[in-house]
């Protein structure tokens, strides 16, 4: 018999990622390294505005299949083998959308992809079903808005099969505004018991899993560039400069825990919402990288300043965004609050160096790493005085 899906507990201690959601995270690995390959071959190929319009819609897919996952499970997670069950079955959708990425970037062809969400969203709203199951008057309510949300919202990603393949962003400008309105009007009445600190540990562990598939994506680049005997003097400054901007990225995202500013609905959707540019950044710069290898080998077509654009622009979003939804909440000061800003601002202006680009965008995000402690240790010793 499975047991009842009763909400835990917001204030519940020792809560942390269970071995479950780690799997789960790693099914989307896949996901995102297939949308970071399909965007490096387009702007490789100078096709940025098709790579990013696809990139953009792919990666929404992608994200919020997690966000689906994550803040049900924070909230109803009762580990017990229905759960997993219907868990794996949400992770299967995941390959299955994995798989569909590159014919969705190249013929706009969706077909899979959205075969692999209805797997993924039969799973969560039998999840949802169950939850209300368990429960009673507001909360019962919440889970039911929930079930019929998502339901609606998967009706309406059927005009990615039925729309010409030329109007399918149109589709994403209508649906997805409607899957973001799902959470805010399923809670308008009563919140879900999500746990802030387990959130703020579930986003972090993606950001983790994303800037990891950038290192490997990078790496893997470095390595093909070689086979094809680049030089070894031309490609070691982009990988040197391209693992910098990763390792900084790293450092700027934890440097603060931000589960404390997580105290409301509206305090948590935003800083939820806002990780669509974090994680799409961060992915993003890998796939830059892998475009800056292939300029600096002679196997892609664009200039250096469009292949160093591909790597300066997602790291500087990835910096203002960071500031804006999370670390400007640990910030005190305006020195500590301008940090990032001005950084961002200093990555974006290194575009301009062409070939060395990458290298000094990877000394900028170290120095805003710098510049970070040295102010905080100072914050810190002025209050210990």
């Amino acid at each position: 018999m499975p047991v009842l899906m009763r909400a835990r507990r917001r204030d519940e201690e020792h809560r942390t990622a269970t071995p479950l959601e780690l799997f789960f995270d790693l099914c989307f690995v896949v996901a995102v390294a297939a949308a970071g390959r399909q965007l490096a071959h387009a702007l490789a190929e100078g096709h940025p505005g098709h790579g990013v319009l696809g990139y953009l819609m792919l990666f929404f897919a992608v994200w919020w299949a997690w966000m689906n996952f994550s803040w049900f499970a924070s909230a109803y997670d009762t580990d017990d083998p229905l759960y997993r069950v219907v868990t794996l079955v949400q992770m299967a959708g995941v390959l299955v959308l994995a798989a569909g990425v590159p014919r969705a970037f190249a013929d706009s062809d969706f077909t899979v992809i959205w075969f692999g969400y209805v797997v993924m969203r039969l799973a969560m709203v039998a999840q949802w079903l169950r939850a209300a199951l368990a429960c009673r008057g507001a909360e019962r309510r919440t889970a039911l808005r929930y079930a019929l949300g998502v339901t609606v919202c998967q009706i309406g990603w059927l005009g990615l099969l039925a729309v010409p393949r030329g109007d399918v962003p149109w589709v994403f400008v209508v649906v997805g505004p409607m899957e973001l309105a799902v959470p805010a009007l399923a809670e308008r009445e009563r919140g879900t018991s999500w746990h802030p600190r387990h959130i703020a540990e579930r986003y972090g562990l993606f950001t983790l899993i994303v800037l990891g598939e950038t290192i490997a994506a990078a790496t893997l680049a470095v390595q093909s560039a070689l086979d094809e005997h680049a030089g070894l003097g031309t490609l070691l400054p982009v990988a040197g400069g391209g693992l910098l901007l990763v390792f900084a990225a790293y450092w700027i995202y934890f440097a603060a825990p931000v589960h404390r500013h997580l105290r409301s609905n509206r305090q948590a959707f935003l800083w939820g919402y806002g990780h669509y540019l974090v994680f799409g950044s961060a992915a993003a710069v890998g796939a830059g990288i892998e475009v800056a290898v292939e300029e600096a080998s002679g196997a892609a077509h664009l200039s250096a300043f469009a292949a160093a654009a591909c790597v300066t622009v997602p790291a500087a979003l990835f910096m203002a965004t960071v500031w804006l939804i999370h670390s400007r909440h640990q910030k005190h000061g305006p020195a500590q609050q301008l940090v990032l800003p001005v950084c961002s601002l200093l990555v974006l202006a290194c575009t301009f160096a062409g070939h060395w680009a990458v290298p000094a965008a990877g000394l900028v995000a170290c120095g805003a790493v710098a510049a970070g402690v040295s102010l905080t240790s100072r914050q810190e010793t002025a209050l210990v005085e």
